[in-house]
Formats: structure tokens, C-alpha cells, sequence
């Protein structure tokens, strides 16, 4: 028996061939096509055994497997820490400005006169000498009971590091606390045993879902050279930034007296760290890893089957081609340095003091416009964007020129606003 379906009515038809002869009859009723159609719409409410586990053996994507790294927590993170960065720093601004104004005029008796900020800086600059003669007259007092050579030696070394640190403005010698503490994270990674969690807490991997690390990293060089370059950088520009930060405060308005701009400094220092760090981190979840998983899957998806020997072979004379391949997808590396801060110095600088002029110390050269080199940084990062050099963090470098570039701008009234909304006034003493 054969069925076949009419193309002009929806009836189901049964043909049969008689026994008896080569003639053909169709039989057809509405009670037969009921009857078949009640079964079919039955058949076709139940799922049958392939519908119900193809859904549970549907193939996982790619992306699936490998997930997709986030970078919400990294900008709460630096929003969060460049608020309470600037936060404390305003409030200790305020503490140590009342501090010296009080004590500056107890020590003149002259209440009603001004005391200005350049008053402040230099009471502070006095006793700061002051300490620094007495714990040097102490340390001779303890030294007495060595032989005369070692002593003098001694006291010459002393007087060869103290005179230095006493003649520097106040932002040289923040800067130099810097180098040290950037010079003692070197240090730690010289540790054999330390360098596995130095790694992990001193790098930043944009894959590692870690925040903190923006911080930390920050202040962490593996190279002497890296250390020595940041470190030079930082002690040549960065007291420059610091008197355009006590520049800038000094011309708001209304005006405040501020005794030192360390804090700020440091808030500034820190948050252009962060910025670029953050820049580089979104580049490399939101920009380079999706084109990195999508080049992975397309070598996954272009895999074959190797079944026959001439496949075999085939495969066997391709793998030169599939490594040299791989090599042109480009990793996402981990990050660590002062470069994106120092940059944000210098673009600072370069912004505030146009006329100032800068050579290399290493090679020697030929001093130029601090802006012709600046543009030259920055147009040498932009390049190396666009030919994929991987030994320097670019992304992060252009972060902290914009974070610099925005805080010339915009920078002295952001302070202003915080150090008027956190000001601190201490009790009069009676």
C-alpha cells in the first residue's frame, strides 16, 4: 500500500491496486482524514527524543568557554580612589596649614597681622633645618667613641647626603621619597622567593579581574634601566609640576593659604597613575581581547579532520604556516611603572612653562622646546599604537599626557573646590 497526498484537497487518500486486474481505485472519506489528522497534530505535540537533548547537546561557543573579562570593578575602583585621594589630601592640606598658621603666630605675637603662604612655607622650611641640625648633632655626639678615620669619614658622608636634601625645594625632595619607594619595590623583586607573588600583586593583568593592582603596580620596576629612566624623569619634572600646583592655588579665588602642596601632589601623582592604568586595562578587555578571541576561533573553526595520509601530510608540512601564524595574534601582557603618572607630570610642565627647554641625559642631545618633546613622546607612542611595538605600555602613556593635559585645565579649580568643600579649622587655644 503506497500513500499518496492530493495536491487539491487536504483529504487523506488511500490507493489500492486490485487483486484481480491492473486497475486502480482511490478511496477517500472525511472519517478516514479526521481520524489521520487527530494522529498527526498528537504526534506533533509531543517532542520527539532529538528535539529534547538536541537543546542539551547544543555545542558550546568559543566565547563561552573562554569568557569575557570585565572592567566595571577597575572604574569604580579608580573613581573611588582618586575621590579619597583627593578627599585626604585636602583635609591634611587644611590640618597642616592651621598647624603653622597658629604656630607662626604664636612666635611673632602679631595676631593682626597677614600671614601669607610664602609665611607659612618658610616657617616650615626653618624648622624642617632645624630638625635636620639637631639630629645631625646628635648623630656626631654617638660617633664619638669610633676611630678618628672612620669618624670623619662618617660625618663627611652625613654632610654630603643631608646638604643636598636641605637645599632642595620641597617637590624635589617628594619626589625623591618616590624614587625610593619605586627603588625599594625593585629591590623586593631581586627576592627569588618573593618574585611568584610579587607577580601577582605588583603587575597588572588586565585578565586577572584584579583592581588593586592599578595601584600597586604603579610603583613597581622589574629593569634597573626602567627604574633609572622613570626616576630621572620624575626628579627633573616633577618639581616643576609641584610649583604649578602652588602656582594654581595661589591665583583661585577666593584665596587660601596652603603650607605645603605635598598632598596635593601625591592626589595628583596618584590619580594620573590610576587614569592611565585604567586607559590600558579598557584597551586591552574591550578592544584587543574580543579581536584576539575572534582570531583564536576562526583558527579553531578552520581546523581539520586528518583521516587520510594525505591529509596527514598535508597538516604535517602546514605547521610552520600555523606557528608563524599564531605568532602575528598578539598577546595581552601584563603592565607594571611610573610611566603613565610621569607623563601626566610632564605634559603638566610642558603645558604650564612652554618656553622651558629639555635635552636627554642619556644619549646627550641638543636642548629643545619642551613642547616639541613632548609632541615627540606623544607622537611616538601614537605610532607605536599603530605598528604594534609591545615593549612599552602606549595605551597608558597617552592616558596619563590626557590626564595631564585636563588637569592644566582644570586641575587648580578641582582643588579648589575640594580643599573649600573639606576645610578644617582647628580650635582656638585658650
Amino acid at each position: 500500500m503506497q500513500r499518496i497526498l492530493h495536491p487539491r484537497t487536504p483529504w487523506t487518500t488511500i490507493s489500492c491496486r486490485s487483486l484481480l486486474g491492473n486497475k486502480s481505485f482511490i478511496h477517500s472519506s472525511p472519517r478516514t482524514h479526521f481520524r489521520f489528522t487527530l494522529k498527526q497534530e498528537a504526534r506533533s505535540e509531543i517532542p520527539s527524543f532529538r528535539e529534547k537533548v538536541a537543546p542539551e547537546i547544543r555545542p558550546e561557543a568559543f566565547t563561552e568557554k573562554v569568557g569575557k573579562p570585565r572592567a566595571g570593578k577597575q572604574v569604580l575602583f579608580v573613581v573611588i580612589g582618586s575621590l579619597f585621594a583627593f578627599s585626604y589630601a585636602a583635609q591634611r592640606t587644611s590640618i597642616e596649614t592651621e598647624f603653622w598658621k597658629k604656630k607662626l603666630a604664636a612666635q611673632t605675637n602679631i595676631w593682626n597681622s597677614a600671614v601669607t603662604t610664602i609665611d607659612l612655607k618658610r616657617a616650615q622650611q626653618t624648622e624642617f633645618v632645624k630638625r635636620i641640625r639637631e639630629w645631625f648633632t646628635e648623630t656626631n655626639v654617638k660617633l664619638q667613641d669610633l676611630p678618628t678615620v672612620i669618624r670623619s669619614w662618617a660625618a663627611g658622608g652625613l654632610v654630603a647626603v643631608l646638604q643636598p636634601w636641605v637645599d632642595a625645594s620641597e617637590g624635589k625632595r617628594l619626589c625623591w621619597k618616590l624614587c625610593m619607594l619605586n627603588a625599594a619595590v625593585w629591590a623586593a623583586w631581586k627576592i627569588p622567593r618573593w618574585q611568584p607573588t610579587m607577580a601577582v600583586r605588583f603587575m597588572h593583568n588586565p585578565l586577572s579581574g584584579l583592581s588593586y593592582t592599578l595601584l600597586t603596580s604603579m610603583f613597581s620596576h622589574r629593569g634597573l634601566l626602567h627604574l633609572l629612566m622613570n626616576c630621572l624623569a620624575l626628579e627633573g619634572f616633577g618639581s616643576a609640576a609641584y610649583y604649578f600646583l602652588v602656582k594654581g592655588q595661589a591665583e583661585e579665588q577666593p584665596p587660601m593659604l596652603e603650607s605645603t602642596a605635598s598632598f596635593h601632589f601625591l592626589s595628583f601623582f596618584i590619580s594620573a597613575g590610576l587614569f592611565s592604568g585604567l586607559v590600558s586595562h579598557v584597551v586591552a578587555t574591550k578592544f584587543r581581547y574580543p579581536r584576539l578571541v575572534a582570531q583564536l576561533a576562526s583558527q579553531a573553526n578552520n581546523t581539520k579532520k586528518v583521516d587520510t595520509w594525505a591529509a596527514a601530510v598535508s597538516a604535517t608540512s602546514g605547521t610552520a604556516a600555523t606557528t608563524a601564524a599564531k605568532k602575528t595574534i598578539p598577546d595581552i601582557l601584563p603592565s607594571l611603572g611610573a610611566s603613565g603618572a610621569i607623563y601626566a607630570t610632564v605634559t603638566v610642565t610642558a603645558l604650564a612653562f612652554p618656553d622651558s627647554q629639555i635635552a636627554l641625559f642619556i644619549p646627550p642631545s641638543y636642548p629643545i622646546n619642551i613642547q616639541w618633546g613632548v609632541g615627540g613622546l606623544v607622537a611616538m607612542d601614537m605610532i607605536g599604537i599603530l605598528r604594534g611595538w609591545r615593549m612599552f605600555d602606549h595605551w597608558a602613556h597617552l592616558g596619563g599626557a590626557a590626564f595631564g593635559a585636563a588637569y592644566y585645565a582644570y586641575g587648580p579649580k578641582v582643588w579648589q573646590s575640594f580643599r573649600q568643600a573639606l576645610e578644617i579649622k582647628m580650635p582656638e587655644e585658650r
